[in-house]
């Protein structure tokens, strides 16, 4: 059976959009922050619960890994948020989608965002020693992805979308 359209269902529509939304206040902040050092974020709550210290550090662009690696030069070495909205928009796309690769697909993007959010969440709590509200919820947004990806992959192909 080939590939067909279909609803994503306004569980995964609802979030992907706030995953885009919340990637797109990201990248704000970042060029808010570069613009000006003393700016200050809505979600900047106190000193150990600040998301522009999070977004501006060495691990919010690239996850810390592209620069090392590739250099400071490199195509890939973009702020986290960057790589949050393809990710989501491809989570939207690919739940559009009715096909058993699709559905594969969308299980292998949530794992490599979980190991990504798991590793985030290590820097967050044990090197930076922070607090983020914006990547928490983020955090959340892609385990709840994780959660849809593999309860789509086990229902029968042919089955309707409850969510």
């Amino acid at each position: 059976m080939g590939t067909t359209w279909r609803s994503p269902g306004w569980v995964r529509f609802a979030l992907c959009l706030a995953g885009v939304v919340l990637s797109l206040y990201a990248l704000h902040v970042v060029a808010a922050r570069a613009r000006d050092w003393d700016y200050r974020a809505l979600c900047d709550v106190g000193t150990a619960i600040s998301c522009s210290r999070v977004f501006s550090s060495r691990w919010g662009q690239g996850f810390g890994l592209v620069e090392p690696m590739l250099g400071a030069d490199s195509v890939l070495n973009q702020s986290n948020s960057v790589f949050g909205c393809i990710f989501y928009s491809l989570q939207l796309l690919l739940g559009c989608l009715r096909g058993r690769w699709a559905s594969v697909l969308l299980v292998l993007s949530s794992l490599v965002s979980l190991a990504g959010s798991l590793y985030l969440a290590w820097i967050l709590f044990f090197v930076l020693y922070d607090f983020c509200i914006v990547c928490i919820t983020t955090y959340a947004i892609n385990v709840g992805l994780m959660w849809l990806s593999l309860r789509e992959i086990q229902e029968p192909q042919g089955k309707a979308k409850l969510h």
